[in-house]
């Protein structure tokens, strides 16, 4: 048990040096591990690993497969986003794909029995949860000069937002408990790390926050699962001079609160378990995201797992949300707009929301495969793809002339993952 517990520590720790990056729903990940996310993302009602209980619903950690013994699971995802963005002025079009790269995104998890009678449970888990950005640098649309001076009294870019980064590194211990052969509540505690990086070097912060959750079987079959997940801010010092003055600005952004609801049914004659989850993403009313006008989320998943033989488990699934970023047409280039009380003209704001930050993915196809080695130890592969989507605006510049702004984003990625039990 020493052993193991040593294993873990130290993956633990390679989680948090590796950094994570990118995400679908707004700015976070649909689910954590292969198999959630192959089955679109839910798992609120009937987790099939215990990573995913920990993120989705820590209350299920009392109904899992590996109950009432333990698991520990590795994931990787590789997450590999197409991104690129164009602004038509009067100067013509400026076009550019930002720079292509595979992201790597760990999880780490375990859950284990936390009292005799088996009825406490106690998880833990460490994951890359939200990305973000765009990488413009070296390209058409990364102009510092495009419009002269004079008339303006210094030149100005062609656009601001043209390399962003932002990573969010989520450590979430969870408690369990197993009121009756009906009914568990759970409570995991989140630790946050955030960065953001606007061109101007990288600022760091930590949020905390709490999600509750509740499983109820009103039969052996059917799973209902609730939960709540707090809103956790970090402020970011000195991350961008936003209005110009020559003072490094900050800026606060929420992982907004969220609530969730999931229904899962086993047929057991078939070997076929069916999920949908339904979640609601507060991003109108959290820090950061309220500023740059994004609507809030509902997010629809449906998933499906199937065991045709002994040991070989088939996945598939799909997750839709609209794009949360809201088109603004017909702005005005010159007029200032505040930020947290620093203003910006009004087409570098827009330049930053839809160039910069565009969370336009929708629809989210999934699939996977999972084997199991022996009766203890498991692999399984995901696989998502995010069709392109797009954000367009129109408005004027900074002299009032005609300018178009686009970004088209899709994305694919491959999870692949390595569950033990003892």
């Amino acid at each position: 048990m020493k052993k193991k517990l040593r294993i873990i520590i130290s993956l633990f720790f390679t989680a948090i040096l590796v950094n994570p990056a990118w995400a679908t729903n707004g700015d976070n990940l649909i689910a954590i591990g292969p198999i959630a996310r192959s089955m679109g993302g839910v798992g609120i009602a009937q987790p099939q690993d215990a990573i995913s209980a920990v993120f989705a619903n820590p209350a299920a950690m009392c109904f899992g497969k590996y109950c009432p013994g333990s698991e520990f699971n590795f994931s990787a995802t590789l997450f590999v986003p197409k991104i690129d963005a164009k602004i038509t002025n009067s100067s013509g079009t400026f076009q550019a794909d930002s720079e292509d790269n595979i992201y790597p995104i760990p999880a780490i998890g375990f859950s284990i029995p936390a009292s005799e009678s088996k009825r406490w449970r106690f998880g833990l888990a460490a994951y890359g949860i939200t990305g973000l950005g765009v990488d413009y640098r070296g390209t058409a649309l990364d102009n510092p000069s495009f419009f002269p001076s004079p008339p303006l009294p210094a030149a100005a870019p062609l656009a601001s937002g043209t390399f962003t980064q932002l990573q969010i590194m989520k450590f979430a211990p969870s408690l369990a408990y197993q009121v009756s052969d009906k009914l568990s509540l759970g409570l995991a505690f989140h630790v946050n790390y955030g960065t953001l990086d606007l061109n101007d070097g990288t600022s760091s912060g930590f949020a905390f926050g709490v999600q509750p959750g509740i499983i109820y079987k009103p039969m052996d079959n059917l799973s209902l699962g609730l939960t709540y997940t707090s809103g956790q801010e970090v402020t970011h010092e000195n991350v961008s001079d936003f209005d110009q003055d020559g003072i490094p600005d900050d800026l606060d952004l929420e992982a907004p609160q969220q609530l969730g609801f999931g229904a899962a049914y086993e047929f057991t004659n078939a070997g076929l378990t069916l999920e949908t989850n339904v979640k609601w993403l507060n991003w109108s009313d959290a820090e950061g995201y309220t500023d740059f006008d994004w609507d809030d989320q509902w997010v629809f998943a449906v998933g499906a797992q199937w065991e045709p033989v002994s040991k070989l488990k088939l996945r598939v699934g799909y997750n839709y949300a609209e794009n949360p970023v809201n088109e603004h047409n017909n702005f005005s280039g010159p007029t200032p707009i505040s930020v947290q009380g620093k203003f910006l003209p009004e087409y570098y704001y827009e330049t930053f929301r839809i160039i910069g930050f565009p969370a336009a993915a929708e629809h989210h196809l999934t699939a996977g495969i999972g084997y199991a080695i022996t009766d203890d130890i498991f692999i399984d592969l995901g696989f998502m793809y995010a069709p392109e989507s797009t954000i367009t605006e129109s408005g004027t510049d900074l002299f009032g002339q005609p300018v178009t702004l686009e970004s088209n984003l899709s994305e694919f990625s491959i999870d692949f993952g390595l569950t033990v039990r003892f």
